[in-house]
């Protein structure tokens, strides 16, 4: 991984494309492929992915589009990019606040993710030493010690640090243009495998088949609207970030529209591997629902049904749960990159330090913050997660959306959108936008509050 800035200068993604995929991949995480699959099966399935799909539509994308063009309008770190969509000097105040609420989302959520990926490097590699044939080396990486939970936390934060010191074209735009195909790949070979099994059709009629009864359920509409917006990292800085290395010559509608699509696609295809996997397991023996129809063991759904699974069905099973970890990491990493590249663009472009240098710096500075979670974990990883994803960022979401639909004019929101779509005021979209960003995504908003506190 080459190509290392020796002082910084502020790049751009070099195509749309190279953008949609470091974008969706900062979107894509375990969010998506070990989140929406539990919530799904935990609702309804199809009925879920219904709302879901919805909800995509009518919350998530366009505060994605609002966040992607403060950063692009900014073209600075995001708390830099907010400052400038404010007209006053209370206004940008305001934008300043919500930057730093904003910018200390993934430094938070870092700090409990990294362990989940460190997590996810071990069981990788306790899966192939356990097909390997060394059942005490595999039995160490899947156990749970502090010395594993140690090493997995570091080398997680290790290919992190290498990638994002690259910069932006030779770092984050390279390596999610190869993490993310290789990440529809490996879904494919495992969906044609699953499907394979013995089980795995009628868990895919229960995933795709909705009961539409089961829409209007109230714990299943928060649930999916809670998903989508937490997917599309909304109130995360990420999409703050690269939308301000986008060039203003691209569509911003499109350009959001495809991350929105890549991200719900890798979590429908994520379902459509996990749910008939564990409805294979149940076919195994293995318990999945308790009694009254919930779900057992969600928080650890990845770490002990499926692994189950896949060590019933002897050697080839064991080779897929290789593939299967190697899936959930590459996954963990393009999330995690785009985590550090906020606060580094932050301490590079207010300072001007060199990327290498800020980024193995501020990266160790939260690894030390993940460490005192893992020798404390019993008392600090929920109460970290929790407050970083059901307080700190719908807050922050909260702040950029009243921010940006209030505090940003009209004419200016559109007139930042039209340098790549000349088109976009003219359109149904255009004509819209504007208003539901100042007033419907704001409820909308206060409702994922509202059910995160009650």
């Amino acid at each position: 991984m080459s190509g290392v800035t020796n002082s910084f200068q502020r790049e751009s993604f070099g195509s749309r494309m190279g953008f949609v995929l470091a974008a969706a991949g900062a979107a894509v995480g375990l969010g998506n492929i070990w989140g929406f699959p539990t919530q799904a099966a935990s609702n309804g399935g199809g009925a879920f992915l219904f709302v879901y799909t919805v909800m995509i539509i009518v919350v998530a994308f366009p505060m994605l589009l609002l966040e992607m063009a403060i950063g692009r309008h900014g073209q600075a770190n995001p708390i830099d990019s907010l400052v400038t969509v404010g007209t006053s000097r209370l206004s940008r105040g305001f934008g300043q606040a919500a930057g730093w609420l904003s910018l200390l989302v993934p430094c938070a959520v870092m700090g409990f993710y990294s362990i989940v990926g460190g997590w996810l490097i071990c069981f990788f590699f306790g899966a192939i030493f356990e097909a390997l044939g060394a059942v005490d080396i595999a039995q160490w990486f899947k156990g749970f010690s502090l010395t594993r939970n140690v090493a997995g936390t570091l080398a997680f934060y290790w290919l992190t640090m290498l990638i994002v010191r690259s910069g932006v074209k030779q770092g984050i735009e390279k390596w999610s243009t190869r993490l993310m195909p290789a990440l529809f790949v490996l879904f494919l070979v495992l969906f044609i495998y699953i499907m394979m099994q013995q089980g795995a059709m009628e868990g895919l009629k229960h995933y795709l088949i909705p009961d539409f009864s089961k829409i209007w359920d109230r714990q299943l509409l928060l649930a999916a609207m809670g998903q989508g917006f937490f997917s599309l990292t909304i109130g995360g800085c990420s999409m703050l970030i690269y939308g301000s290395y986008l060039s203003k010559k691209e569509s911003l509608p499109k350009a959001a529209m495809s991350v929105a699509v890549v991200d719900s696609a890798v979590a429908i295809i994520a379902g459509l591997v996990v749910i008939p996997a564990m409805y294979v397991a149940m076919n195994q023996g293995v318990e999945i629902y308790a009694a009254d129809g919930s779900l057992l063991n969600s928080d650890t759904l990845v770490f002990t049904v499926l692994p189950l699974m896949f060590e019933s069905l002897g050697l080839l099973g064991q080779l897929f749960a290789i593939v299967f970890f190697l899936l959930l990491t590459i996954a963990a990493l393009t999330s995690s990159i785009s985590m550090l590249e906020c606060p580094v663009a932050l301490v590079c472009e207010r300072f001007n330090t060199q990327r290498s240098t800020t980024t193995y710096v501020l990266g160790s500075i939260i690894a030390l913050f993940s460490l005192v979670i893992v020798a404390n974990f019993g008392q600090l990883f929920g109460l970290v997660a929790m407050v970083a994803t059901q307080y700190l960022q719908p807050f922050a979401a909260m702040m950029i959306c009243l921010f940006g639909g209030w505090a940003w004019s009209r004419s200016a929101k559109l007139a930042e959108i039209e340098q790549g779509d000349a088109a976009f005021k003219h359109s149904l979209l255009g004509k819209v936008w504007p208003i539901y960003v100042k007033v419907v995504c704001p409820l909308l908003v206060g409702a994922i509050i509202w059910a995160s506190f009650f």
